[in-house]
C-alpha cells in the first residue's frame, strides 16, 4: 500500500485515484473544491498556481502524480500550470522533506511538430511551434531536471465518458471532412490514461518517458465514417482544404505507442472503435462537452 498525492484531481485524476484507492492505496487529490470528489479520494484544498495554498500537503507521501489542466485555451493559462503550478508543488515537497518513490507527469504528444504523417516515439526531436506544446514541454523539463525520480507520459487526444464531443458532431450532422491527404489522428481513452499511469507505478525502474496512445493513428475521416456508420446517420460532408488549416498543422502524425506495450501495459480499449463503441453503449442523457485534449 503506498501514500499517493494526486495534483490537478480533475477527468484524468479522478478516474486514476478511483482506480488506486480499488486497489488499497491511500490517495489524496488537490482540487479546489471537494465537490463532486469520489469518497475514496481523500480531498487536499489547494490550487496549484498559488504556492501559499500548497503548505499542508500530506505526508509521508511515495508517489505523487500531476495530472492537472489548464484552466483556459491561453498561453498563460498553459504556463501557468505546466510550468509554475508544477514547480509550486515541486517546491513545496521539498520543504516538506518528502522522499518520493517517484512523480509521473501527465504531458502531451502536442511536444512534436511533425504535421506531414510521420511516425513519431519518443526519440523523435521536439520542436513545437504552438505554444500548448511549447509550454507542456517546458514543464517536463521542470519535472524531469527536479529533485525526485520521474517519468512523464505523453497523452494523445483524451476521450471518454462525458467527454465525447464527436458522436454528437456526427450525430447531428455537424463533422466535416476535408479533401487532400490523410489526417492522422491519436487517442487514447480516459480509462486507459489512468490504466496506464497506474501501471507505470507499478514498475521498478520505469523509463523516465513514455507515449501513451492507442495501437492506431486513425485518420480523421475513418473515424467519422465510422461513427456515422454506428449512429445510422449519413457520411460526413467533404470540405475543400485550404493553407490555413490549423488542425492539419498541428496534428497529422502517427504517435508509437511500443514502449509503452514492452513494459507490460494491454489497454482495455486498443482503437477507437472499442472506446466510442463503448461509449455509444452508455446512456443517450449523457452530455458530451469537448475533449480535453491537445492531439486529439
Amino acid at each position: 500500500m503506498a501514500n499517493i498525492l494526486i495534483a490537478g484531481c480533475g477527468y484524468v485524476g479522478t478516474a486514476l485515484g478511483i482506480r488506486l484507492a480499488a486497489a488499497g492505496h491511500v490517495v489524496w487529490g488537490i482540487r479546489r473544491s471537494a465537490e463532486g470528489l469520489p469518497s475514496g479520494i481523500r480531498h487536499v484544498a489547494a490550487d496549484l498556481t498559488a504556492p501559499e495554498t500548497l503548505q499542508e500537503l500530506p505526508p509521508a507521501l511515495d508517489v505523487v502524480f500531476y495530472t492537472a489542466a489548464p484552466n483556459g485555451p491561453d498561453e498563460a493559462a498553459y504556463h501557468a500550470i505546466y510550468v509554475d503550478g508544477l514547480r509550486y508543488v515541486l517546491e513545496a515537497l521539498v520543504r516538506q522533506h518528502q522522499s518520493l518513490q517517484r512523480v509521473l507527469l501527465t504531458s502531451s504528444t502536442a511536444v512534436y511538430a511533425q504535421s506531414g504523417g510521420e511516425w513519431v516515439d519518443e526519440t523523435s526531436p521536439t520542436e513545437p511551434q504552438h505554444f500548448t506544446g511549447r509550454g507542456v514541454l517546458e514543464g517536463e523539463r521542470v519535472l524531469l531536471d527536479g529533485p525526485f525520480p520521474a517519468t512523464v507520459l505523453r497523452l494523445g487526444g483524451i476521450y471518454g465518458p462525458g467527454r465525447a464531443s464527436l458522436i454528437e458532431r456526427v450525430r447531428q450532422r455537424l463533422a466535416t471532412c476535408r479533401d487532400g491527404p490523410p489526417l492522422y489522428t491519436n487517442r487514447i481513452h480516459r480509462d486507459d490514461c489512468a490504466g496506464a499511469l497506474h501501471h507505470l507505478m507499478t514498475l521498478s525502474q520505469p523509463d523516465s518517458l513514455y507515449i501513451g496512445v492507442d495501437y492506431e493513428p486513425a485518420e480523421y475521416c475513418d473515424v467519422l465514417h465510422w461513427l456515422a456508420a454506428q449512429l445510422g446517420a449519413p457520411p460526413p460532408r467533404v470540405e475543400a482544404s485550404s493553407g490555413t488549416d490549423t488542425r492539419r498543422h498541428r496534428t497529422n502524425k502517427r504517435c508509437r505507442h511500443d514502449k509503452l506495450i514492452a513494459s507490460g501495459y494491454v489497454f482495455r480499449y486498443p482503437t477507437f472503435r472499442e472506446g466510442y463503441a463503448a461509449l455509444l453503449a452508455r446512456t443517450t442523457d449523457d452530455a458530451f462537452p469537448p475533449p480535453d485534449s491537445k492531439d486529439a
